[in-house]
């Protein structure tokens, strides 16, 4: 019953990867290749080598043949029965052998029993899966940047499980995904190929949706004149989910490229929007002119005047009270995007036109209050001592995005400085 079995088992080995062949779309010629490889290092074992042994693989028909090829030696000479065959037992299998000749004698792999099956089906799974990691690799190591389609097939805390059009597994991990993404099994999604890792042979796609080239190649999909070259991006700034500003120039005077990207009534840039989970997307002229292009980035504010420090990369923006909490943003969102953009660090400052003569800018209380606080009251376009005792309590809040008890702190002692001693009432 044992023999049996076994007999039944080795044919089905072949089965099996005739299926994995059909499955993992792996060519004929790789897997006669892997199973021969396979079958010669189970077989080394027991004959001490392989180079006597020819193993002919036929995964079509699901059949294979294995060969032992021996040397005929003088009668009581032979001293490797793995390579040798004296000429009586020579003469055993065919009568006209003689001395020096070669004798092929087929193997059935079954005489070695199961052992020797279980190993060869370890040895091929092995094999099989190098071959598949070695195919994922090849197949996306230069599509870094690249966008991609595929079908959403687990989802778990830290990452969603991708897989693509040949069931090839892929990873987009909670840092890389839009905070308003939501995910359901079989659904198909849009993501680049953000890294190819590749450790002990074991390779990792990891795709992104928040990186700012998704954004771009969206954008180039989406506008014909970037894909023709006539537009160019020249710099993307985005906070995933929220919003998003992108630079570009026209190569030819004719095109408006922020008309072009934004299309009539929005139209191109619609779809986009969709895609990045309504993401608001700024679209504006790129321009060499670092001032202008600081002014074009903090939009919709209007700005006043600028002062650029080069060689710190750093910039003094000047508005209107009124256009303050624009250049700003919800949250500093427009301002660290438009820093993001032009990688110069943005200081915004309100104009103070006739100002007090009792007034007190901030920084007269830097050996009171931490220079840290002080900056982030004036990032909300309040320069003064009056300016900010005059402010909500709750805009310095929220908007400078401090403690109440730091700001009650503030608010204290400013106002002692402007209060008079008794005796000099």
């Amino acid at each position: 019953m044992a023999t049996k079995k076994i007999t039944e088992e080795a044919p089905n080995l072949i089965e099996t990867f005739k299926e994995f062949k059909d499955t993992k779309n792996i060519d004929r010629t790789t897997l006669v290749s892997v199973l021969e490889e396979s079958f010669r290092s189970v077989l080394s074992k027991y004959y001490h080598g392989d180079e006597n042994i020819d193993v002919i693989v036929n995964p079509d028909k699901g059949d294979f043949e294995i060969y032992l090829n021996r040397i005929v030696v003088p009668n009581g000479e032979v001293e490797d029965v793995n390579k040798q065959i004296s000429l009586a037992d020579a003469q055993k299998i065919e009568p006209d052998y003689e001395v020096g000749e070669e004798v092929t004698e087929r193997i059935d792999f079954n005489k070695f029993g199961r052992r020797a099956i279980l190993v060869l089906r370890q040895t091929l799974a092995s094999k099989i899966l190098e071959l598949e990691h070695d195919s994922l690799y090849q197949k996306y190591k230069d599509r870094v940047g690249e966008v991609i389609s595929g079908e959403v097939y687990q989802m778990w805390k830290r990452e969603v499980l991708v897989v693509d059009d040949e069931n090839n597994e892929l990873i987009l991990p909670k840092m890389e995904q839009i905070p308003g993404d939501s995910y359901r099994k079989g659904e198909t999604i849009r993501a680049i190929v953000h890294e190819v890792k590749n450790d002990n042979n074991n390779p990792k796609i990891i795709l992104s949706r928040t990186s700012p080239v998704f954004l771009q190649r969206l954008l180039e999909a989406e506008v014909p004149e970037i894909a023709d070259g006539l537009i160019s991006i020249k710099g993307i700034a985005r906070m995933p989910g929220e919003r998003a500003k992108v630079a570009v120039e026209s190569y030819d005077e004719r095109i408006d490229p922020v008309g072009a990207c934004v299309g009539v009534k929005g139209s191109r840039v619609h779809g986009i929007v969709r895609e990045l989970c309504n993401e608001n997307i700024d679209v504006i002229n790129y321009t060499q002119n670092t001032k202008l292009y600081i002014q074009r980035a903090l939009s919709p504010a209007q700005v006043s005047s600028i002062s650029i420090d080069e060689e710190g990369k750093k910039a003094e923006v000047y508005l209107q009270p009124d256009q303050v909490s624009l250049a700003i943003g919800k949250s500093g969102l427009n301002i660290k995007l438009a820093s993001m953009l032009t990688g110069y660090t943005i200081d915004v400052f309100r104009e103070v036109e006739n100002m007090d003569e009792e007034d007190i800018y901030l920084e007269e209380f830097e050996d009171a209050i931490e220079p840290w606080i002080i900056d982030s009251i004036k990032n909300i376009g309040l320069d003064t001592a009056k300016a900010v005792i005059k402010a909500p309590r709750e805009m310095l809040v929220e908007k400078a995005d401090l403690e109440e008890e730091t700001v009650d702190e503030v608010l204290r002692i400013l106002k002692a400085e402007f209060e008079q001693p008794e005796n000099e009432q």
